[in-house]
């Protein structure tokens, strides 16, 4: 398996000799900000440009002095897994004056810099162009002054400004995804889940207040994430009566038994009328709900008027109305703290090194630009094109144009928005559309954390298209035993949040049994089927497919969606599970660091599951700064493990204390990892020592993180929207027929886009002998996570360089968002 090929090798087209970097802070902190400052330093100095740090933003920038500091390679060093910004942030008053910018600018021009990388949100970035506009006039104001040479107006003529959008609210437009949203994300949840555990043994309503008080997208994602009763977000005021449709609807999911509501409120959520509705409010007006409610506050929800919805406001309505005892939790600043999750950290090391490729590439021509997340790959967009389409949906709400708003805020939140109400609010039986149609759903494979929430999104997607939904245990072994039994919309409640496969889940293969299954599936009348699945079940369909010609009974459309932490499904990027796989290596090697701690100098030799597909370990890796990572599809022998021990060895004598080094379970049949551990140990002998850990089965349980819950959610709603079309399409003469490729599908993430491939066409795509498909795009990661670890190699830039437009960024016909 190779690397693709590098259309330029950066370090010898791009060189950043003699130009000098500086990176700071500003605004309020996010998760992920120091991952990002260390890759902009650690970049910045291996293509030879000094970086400097600036202390406390713009601040730090005016006031000059000890705050403008250069760094080195060690000084960022154990911040990847930090929170916040270790180089502080805060707001200042004084740079938004003429005298504050003409004081930064003398400082910066002191030091030779021209080149700025900002973290911060639309604020901060603003802030950042005015100063790059008039940085010619602040020169010539300096030299007026005496305070710099009149050659420095010639020398230092252009300010290069690049920016990534650091902000827990994801309020930015022109990114799918800031740093630090999915980490508060995580807080979010974490919250949410203990709540759960609680609430359901007291008959109880949660009204939660998260952030937002200007976007609703923390509120709407994490009452996705948890499959939230009510939500109230800023950009979508509930309209007039509001009040009692929702404790018609808490009071209607009690009398069905549940023992679990839920609702969000953003922190600054409004009625149409701009009354404020607070968490207290739902709780005083409540009476025949489920065992527990939650509701969920966005920091910014309005109504139709303009008025702010509150905590407090739910709470008084849910008492007063519903009568149940009703609790109160704002998360606060709790959102912003904690390590940073995995996404966060890969997120923000991908677009500091896009930063600075940027920075290396612009002229005093080139528009000041923001590093953003376009599906799943980093583009550069024009930062006042960003910042005004930002203040556009502001305005959009100002004025009452909320559904103007939603639009505003790109495709991914509108698609977040239109699978909530979908999943949330269950139509009357009278309201439902006929369609006479019977949809299967199973799980194959190994049980991948998310699996659930797809399941639950599939059935109730499928009751609200009409269709009869049926649950086969067991995967195809259950089916051809006949563990089939039609499950209901309250069946599914409560599911995203669970780990595992709670259908049941084998890895048994449909040939040898299709006889039983056909039987089966005219049984039940069976006339789509949807497989939740890794590797296996891709090999499922592809034997149905061609026990077509067989059996009509296949000849019905069906569809896959990737399950599997492995991540090494041919026709997708992203599978559901890996993303909370990724968490639990992450979080594990982030204590298995600490515990060295204090002591002498130690490496690490940690092994990740996977079979042969070194996903886990490179971007594992990659998110918790390791030194090395083994795996199948880049061979290395003797030679390179010396290699990697000698580089080790240098480190360990600066002031690094503690290395990592990660091994895919089948990188190498003789390189294993208690050879590894051996080598290290031997010839380490003296510098360091080294310990060894398997991670084995711990990456694959635990509850899914938001990532997987929403990728979930939302793959399988737009499966069986496409299973619903396939269906009308093929339906002839009183019976469903569908014979041809484009019928049986895998839904996978490709660039930008989800897309329905028929698994027919993914065989010259796949090796089948190691289960992995033949290109894999995380490979292009591999030379980040060495440069970022100080290795000498190259790196493809073959993506980088395009500055798109914020209206043409986005696929017309994709709602697909890597980030949810």
């Amino acid at each position: 398996m190779t690397q693709p090929d590098s259309k330029k090798i950066f370090f010898e087209n791009l060189s950043g000799a003699g130009k000098a970097i500086a990176v700071l802070t500003s605004g309020g902190d996010a998760q992920g900000m120091n991952a990002a400052v260390r890759a902009v330093v650690r970049m910045g100095l291996y293509v030879g440009a000094k970086v400097y740090f600036i202390h406390e933003g713009y601040q730090g920038m005016v006031d000059g002095g000890d705050n403008i500091r250069e760094a080195t390679w060690e000084s960022v060093s154990s911040m990847l897994q930090v929170g916040g910004t270790v180089i502080g942030s805060a707001r200042c008053k004084d740079f938004r004056s003429h005298e504050g910018r003409l004081k930064a600018a003398h400082n910066l021009v002191k030091r030779g810099i021209t080149n700025l990388c900002v973290i911060g949100g639309d604020g901060s970035l603003t802030g950042a162009n005015l100063f790059r506009e008039e940085w010619s006039g602040l020169l010539s104001e300096l030299v007026q002054q005496g305070l710099i040479e009149a050659d420095a107006v010639q020398k230092y003529s252009a300010l290069h400004i690049v920016g990534m959008v650091g902000s827990i609210d994801n309020d930015f437009c022109g990114t799918d995804m800031t740093i630090g949203t999915d980490s508060a994300l995580h807080r979010i949840i974490e919250v949410v889940d203990a709540i759960m555990t609680t609430a359901q043994s007291h008959q109880r309503t949660f009204v939660l207040e998260v952030m937002g008080r200007h976007c609703g997208y923390l509120a709407l994602v994490s009452a996705l994430a948890c499959g939230a009763d009510w939500v109230l977000i800023p950009e979508m005021p509930p309209e007039d009566g509001w009040e009692e449709k929702m404790c018609q609807k808490l009071s209607a999911t009690r009398s069905r038994g549940t023992r679990l509501n839920i609702i969000i409120v953003a922190e600054g959520a409004i009625d149409r009328h701009g009354k404020s509705i607070t968490s207290s409010f739902v709780k005083d007006n409540r009476a025949g709900m489920k065992r527990l409610n939650i509701i969920i506050v966005a920091e910014g929800a309005i109504d139709r008027n303009n008025k702010p919805i509150t905590t407090d406001y739910i709470k008084n309505l849910v008492v007063k109305n519903l009568g149940f005892d009703t609790r109160v939790t704002i998360l606060g600043h709790v959102q912003r703290g904690g390590t940073p999750s995995a996404f966060d950290r890969i997120l923000a090391s991908r677009m500091g090194v896009e930063a600075v490729l940027a920075l290396l590439e612009t002229t005093a021509n080139t528009p000041a630009c923001v590093v953003s997340l376009c599906g799943n790959q980093s583009v550069r967009v024009p930062l006042m094109e960003c910042v005004q389409t930002t203040q556009e949906v502001q305005k959009a709400m100002d004025q009452k144009r909320f559904e103007e708003a939603v639009k505003l805020r790109g495709r991914s939140f509108e698609n977040n928005l239109r699978t909530y109400k979908l999943l949330a609010h269950r139509k009357p039986e009278s309201e439902l559309p006929v369609s006479n149609f019977n949809v299967a759903v199973l799980n194959v494979g190994a049980p991948a954390a998310g699996m659930n929430a797809a399941v639950r999104s599939a059935v109730r997607v499928g009751i609200s298209e009409g269709h009869k939904m049926f649950a086969v245990s067991d995967g195809f072994e259950g089916f051809y035993k006949g563990q089939i039994k039609e499950i209901k919309w309250g069946d599914v409640g409560g599911w995203t949040g669970q780990g595992g496969s709670l259908l049941g889940t084998k890895r048994t293969l449909p040939a040898k049994h299709v006889d039983k299954i056909a039987e089966q599936m005219r049984k039940y009348n069976i006339n789509a089927l949807l497989v939740i699945g890794g590797f296996e079940a891709l090999e499922c369909l592809l034997q149905l497919c061609d026990a077509r010609s067989t059996f009509e009974e296949f000849c019905i459309p069906m569809c896959m969606l990737p399950a599997t932490i492995s991540n090494n499904v041919p026709g997708t990027e992203l599978s559901i599970g890996a993303d909370t796989a990724l968490n639990a290596i992450v979080e594990t090697c982030d204590r298995i660091k600490q515990s060295a701690s204090g002591t002498k100098r130690r490496v690490f030799i940690i092994e990740t599951m996977g079979g042969y597909c070194g996903y886990l370990a490179t971007v594992g890796g990659l998110a918790a700064g390791a030194d090395a990572a083994y795996i199948y599809e880049e061979p290395f022998d003797i030679k390179d493990l010396q290699a990697n021990v000698e580089h080790l060895t240098e480190k360990m004598k600066t002031s690094i204390q503690r290395g990592l080094v990660l091994r895919n379970e089948n990188s190498n049949v003789n390189y294993t990892t208690d050879f590894i551990y051996q080598l290290y140990t031997e010839e380490g002998r003296g510098v360091f020592d080294c310990r060894k850990n398997v991670l084995g089965h711990m990456q694959q349980g635990g509850a899914p993180s938001p990532f997987d819950r929403n990728f979930g959610t939302k793959i399988s709603a737009k499966a069986m929207k496409w299973l619903s079309q396939k269906l009308v399409e093929s339906y002839r003469k009183g019976r469903v027929f569908a014979n041809t490729e484009d019928t049986c599908c895998l839904l996978g993430m490709h660039a930008r886009a989800l897309v329905f491939q028929p698994v027919v066409q993914l065989k010259d795509h796949t090796d089948f002998v190691h289960r992995i498909p033949k290109e894999q795009w995380w490979l292009k990661l591999r030379p980040l996570m060495k440069i970022l670890a100080k290795y000498k190699t190259s790196y493809d830039v073959s993506d980088s360089g395009q500055v798109e437009h914020v209206i043409h960024s986005r696929p017309k016909d994709s709602d697909a968002s890597v980030a949810m």
